[in-house]
């Protein structure tokens, strides 16, 4: 039977095929089952508007891993899809597309713009759910759901009332975070800081009384001072307290302005005197309750100013600011202007710089939901993986304050509330209501405002399996078994799933968080669209393959740490694609040449490589089953590697050529065939869950090829599919421990003669005589693989024995208590060879010391472009190892 393997693995022809047929099969899909264990994964529903990056491909990788490994446990997995509404970002991008046609959301009305985001939605929502498809994603795309589905909004809309009416929403009139762009509310956790460089500019209030007197007050937001309505500064505050209670005047509107005392103030912050700015800051708010000020908003939602502003009405807020400044220094009021970097917020979506504002907006009362969170965590009813997040998940829920739920936007769960006209109380209710249920009048508005994107996601694990419905999926599916997410929503998500999950459900919708790091470019820089430095997931599976973007990502993401990531770190995982698949043509040549004959495959009775590969295979799978347990994917993708690529390619397979060419014995043969099947088998299986594509094109191939050859593979719960299959466990039937401690002896003894033909420079195919001395006290029988040590090292003859002395004319390595030598005479002619190398050396040497002065050269250094100097180091850096290498030929020609 021929080998059917082509000479280059191509992913594309590969991927498809296998995709395609496991979603034929319905293999991804899960239904309640009273006999097998759930094991449940939520996938963090990407936005809508969403492609495919790095950062979603790490997150689906690892979940990926985690469901085809339970799968293979036998565990009945569910790994549930869909996408979030992604209100704001959503909005955002149909109005665009109507703005090119020169039509505002406006002119259409609500029931219209709300047509054309479901037709976008119908068009183009699904790009990235195909793209988690091309990366390999087994989830359950019979179940996917869409955070806007009718069910999902029957569980939004049910949250809503039963917090309302337990008195945990409520509706009141408060400082918040605005977007003027977006012109929505945004909560404390939608909001980005940065550092500007900015100014801090002191203007002088002057007294009713005394004009000539002046308090002067220090502000970042020169603009918001037209709404201001005192002046505090803190009662222990000897420069000012026979001022308290006095009255100032507000530069430019010529307002009174009183001054009062409030402990909030910092005497050491500016001048020690703050305005009291109630609309426009939430300090300024809190100081305004405690001394009951009103409340002037100077700003409309647009950001630009209001009538309230005075001449300065219908600015924007940043040319109000540069009008407002230049007209303070024309009637003197400026006192100084200094640069001064401070904390700016920005929107999370539209990146605009965001205004606190006094707004009229609907919140949720965190504290009794967040200590229930709190509880969950200190009982380890949930736990974080790493460990060390769960003290970031504690800290926020600690110092949570109440949550802005309100968007003033027309896309997503609009508000399940009515107010009643005639006597002004509001309704609530998880369906259409036609009158008050205080007063019955039928005259009734809905209110305006959708729900936070945030609110409905909250509701994920739960609201997906058809709650408020005791659905079976709900019954069984619920609570689910991993969350897996970035650090930069715990706040955003994770908490609020919890605090949701037990007060809807009345249990944690998860038990285990695997918080992953974030992906960065090789300098350590996030990625981003202004500065070009992305990596496109998509353009590396196809250059490198599924398996191979899979692979190298999930082996360079070590325990929730973050990833430097550079389009070169994907040749690591091609080149693994390739080892495999160049292994795979190895074995299936030597299984396809007609060996029909059937034995009894005994472990205990196969020679000591096939006792070693059975038990480094069996150690591999319990470590790297302990490794995925927890959640330390780096590491068992580690160990996968090097068992592969060095234990059983490298070793293994050379150590094992020789019985498969062996045609006078075929029944070593026969098993030689075996333990190659059934080792490559169990190491697809091992593998397949990082990388499924390729594992699945050569198990099928291996299978086929064993049938035909009549060769049991000897894996339990063989399937059609590796999807099916059960990954292998760990055995002591194969642990082999006297095998597992000689082989490292042998295989040390190896590469230390292989090292010295490298050091000697004699050719591979120059046969050798050796020596190894092992002291009296070395327990193990190196006699007994004398042949294996001679044709793996190429040698015509080789002594062993007890304290042998170092023969003449020998080069030699050590190896713990061992010695090997290997025997020069005849190889190399002692004086030529001296001669030779000293020649050899004198060159080295001399071109180092050109080498070296140019370096020493501070001219050359300073002007030359970096990659040449830096070329020239390496040059440096080679030379000396050369020079090394010749001096430790000399010395063992003696």
């Amino acid at each position: 039977m021929e080998n059917d393997l082509p000479s280059h693995y191509s992913p594309k022809e590969v991927e498809y095929k296998w995709y395609r047929f496991w979603e034929e099969s319905g293999f991804f899909h899960s239904e309640p089952s009273s006999s097998k264990k759930p094991y449940t994964i939520v996938i963090p529903p990407p936005n809508v508007t969403g492609v495919l990056h790095v950062g979603h491909a790490l997150n689906n990788i690892i979940q990926d891993i985690l469901i085809r490994w339970k799968r293979m446990q036998g565990f009945n997995v569910l790994w549930m899809p869909g996408t979030d509404h992604a209100g704001i970002a959503t909005q955002n991008v149909v109005e665009r597309e109507l703005s090119s046609k020169n039509i505002k959301r406006q002119d259409i009305g609500r029931e219209r713009f709300i047509e054309e985001v479901w037709k976008w939605k119908q068009q183009y929502g699904s790009t990235i759910i195909q793209q988690l498809k091309k990366l390999g994603s087994s989830c359950d795309w019979q179940r996917e759901r869409f955070t806007m589905d009718e069910g999902l909004s029957d569980a939004v809309k049910e949250t809503f009332v039963r917090l309302y009416r337990k008195g945990l929403i409520y509706k009141g009139k408060y400082m918040i975070n605005w977007c003027p762009r977006c012109r929505t509310a945004l909560a404390d956790d939608e909001v980005e800081h940065e550092e500007h460089e900015g100014h801090l500019w002191h203007i002088k209030y002057s007294f009713k009384e005394n004009p000539q007197q002046h308090i002067v007050v220090a502000t970042t937001r020169p603009e918001t001072m037209l709404g201001d309505v005192a002046v505090a500064v803190n009662p222990k505050d000897d420069r000012y307290k026979d001022f308290i209670g006095k009255t100032l005047l507000l530069p430019i509107l010529g307002r009174e302005l009183p001054v009062v005392a409030d402990d909030f103030v910092s005497p050491s912050f500016g001048t020690g005197a703050v305005k009291v700015t109630p609309a426009h800051d939430p300090n300024d708010f809190a100081i305004g309750m405690r001394h009951a000020l009103p409340s002037i908003v100077v700003m409309d939602e647009d950001g630009t100013m209001n009538i309230n502003a005075g001449d300065y009405n219908g600015q924007d807020r940043f040319e109000c600011r540069t009008a407002l400044v230049e007209d303070l220094k024309l009637r003197k009021h400026i006192d100084r202007i200094i640069p001064h970097k401070h904390s700016v917020g920005h929107c999370y979506r539209c990146q605009t710089v965001i205004e606190p504002y006094f707004s009229n907006q609907w919140f949720v009362k965190m504290r009794p939901l967040a200590d229930a969170a709190i509880q969950a965590s200190l009982n380890k009813s949930v736990t974080f993986y790493p460990e060390r997040w769960e003290k970031v998940y504690l800290s926020w829920l600690d110092n949570v304050r109440d949550w802005c739920i309100s968007r003033q936007i027309w896309w997503g769960h609009r508000i399940p509330a009515w107010y009643c006209y005639d006597c002004g109380a509001i309704s609530v209710s998880t369906g259409d209501i036609n009158q008050c249920t205080k007063c019955s009048s039928p005259r009734l508005k809905q209110d305006e405002d959708v729900l936070d994107t945030w609110f409905s996601s909250a509701l994920w694990p739960f609201s997906t399996l058809g709650w408020p419905k005791e659905t079976p999926e709900l019954a069984y599916y619920y609570p689910t078994s991993t969350l897996v997410t970035d650090r930069g929503i715990i706040y955003f998500w994770v908490a609020r799933m919890v605090m949701m999950g037990i007060e809807m459900v009345k249990q944690v919708p998860f038990s285990h968080v695997y918080i992953h790091g974030t992906i960065l470019d090789e300098q350590g820089r996030k990625m981003s669209k202004s500065l070009g430095n992305g990596i496109d997931p998509l353009l590396m599976i196809d250059r490198y393959g599924a398996d191979a973007v899979r692979f190298s990502i999930i082996i360079l993401t070590t325990e929730g740490q973050d990833v430097k990531l550079s389009e070169s770190k994907f040749e690591m995982g091609r080149n693994f694609t390739n080892k495999l698949w160049n292994a795979a043509r190895f074995i299936f040549m030597n299984l396809s040449e007609e060996n029909p004959e059937e034995i009894t495959y005994d472990i205990t009775t196969l020679p000591f490589e096939d006792k070693w590969i059975h038990s480094r295979l069996n150690t591999t799978i319990e470590e790297c089953t302990a490794s995925l347990d927890q959640y330390k994917f780096n590491d068992a993708a580690m160990k996968m590697y090097d068992f592969t690529w060095h234990t059983f390619c490298d070793w293994y397979l050379e150590i094992v050529k020789h019985r498969l060419n062996n045609a006078n014995n075929r029944i070593d043969k026969k098993n030689a065939q075996t333990t190659l099947a059934i080792i490559f088998g169990k190491t697809l299986h091992l593998l397949h869950p990082f990388i499924p594509f390729i594992t699945e094109e050569l198990w099928n191939n291996l299978t086929r090829i064993a049938q035909h050859n009549k060769i049991a593979l000897q894996i339990g719960g063989t399937g059609s599919s590796l999807v099916t299959s059960r990954c292998p466990i760990f055995s002591k039937q194969f642990a082999d421990d006297t095998s597992e401690h000689i082989m490292p002896v042998l295989q040390d003894i190896i590469r230390a003669i292989r090292n010295i033909r490298s050091k000697m420079d004699i050719k591979d195919k120059q046969r050798l005589k050796a020596v190894i001395s092992y002291p009296r006290d070395f327990v193990y029988g190196l006699h007994e693989h004398t042949n294996m040590l001679k044709r793996m090292a190429n040698l015509e003859e080789l002594d062993m024995g007890i304290e042998l002395q170092k023969p003449s004319h020998s080069a030699s390595e050590v190896i713990g208590n061992l010695q090997v030598f290997v025997l020069l005479a005849g190889i190399l002619d002692p004086l030529a060879e001296k001669d030779r190398q000293l020649k050899h050396l004198k060159q080295l040497e001399n071109h180092l010391t050109i080498i070296r002065r140019k370096l020493n050269n501070e001219n050359f250094v300073a002007k030359a472009p970096p990659q040449i100097v830096e070329t020239e180091r390496k040059k440096e850096d080679d030379l000396q190892v050369q020079i090394e290498k010749v001096k430790h030929i000399l010395l063992n020609i003696g």
